[in-house]
């Protein structure tokens, strides 16, 4: 019975030992892309937020196991009625920083960024149309889930996004939910 015990104790400790050489190292490149949803305020008076919806495309590249660069783009669309005026709108996004995750065992990777770069804004009617590009910056972060060395799905991403038109600060949240390709 004891030499049973001390068997199977020994077969349990090589498995354990051989599933944690298993833990794979995080990867050194993530590429995302994916859908995103953007409320954004109108910064004209009496006109209330915009609700975007869009696409999110970054690369993140890590030169440790926690802490990288991100460089993310993105695109978002509306078509809103503006004082009985239906407008096409579009904001686009260019945003580079800093970028910090915490791999771990249970497959969940949380992470968190703050992003600088520019937004482009663009509204038009009847033919006309108006645009400007400011300084747009994000702050936010999620959780990205494993499913294979390869791949991963980003189950969300949630950012504080301020842009700036016309002289003044625009206070927007940004979600983003897509897949993920490691290398």
């Amino acid at each position: 019975m004891l030499k049973r015990l001390v068997v199977v104790c020994a077969l349990v400790l090589f498995c354990s030992m051989w599933a944690a050489a298993q833990e794979q190292e995080p990867s050194k490149v993530d590429i995302f892309g994916g859908y995103q949803y953007l409320h954004a305020n109108s910064g004209v008076s009496g006109v209330g937020g915009l609700n975007f919806n869009g696409w999110n495309a970054a690369v993140s590249g890590y030169f440790t196991r926690n802490f990288g660069v991100t460089a993310d783009f993105s695109g978002n669309y509306a078509k809103p009625n503006v004082l009985g005026v239906s407008v096409d709108a579009k904001f686009y996004s260019y945003l580079f920083g800093p970028t910090v995750r915490v791999p771990n065992a249970t497959h969940l990777t949380p992470f968190a960024h703050a992003l600088f770069g520019g937004g482009r804004f663009s509204a038009g009617a009847f033919g006309l149309g108006l645009s400007e590009t400011d300084f747009t910056w994000a702050a936010g972060g999620g959780v990205d889930l494993d499913v294979s060395r390869h791949f991963g799905v980003r189950l969300a991403q949630v950012d504080f996004l301020q842009s700036r038109a016309n002289g003044g600060s625009q206070n927007n949240v940004r979600i983003s939910v897509g897949v993920l390709f490691k290398h």
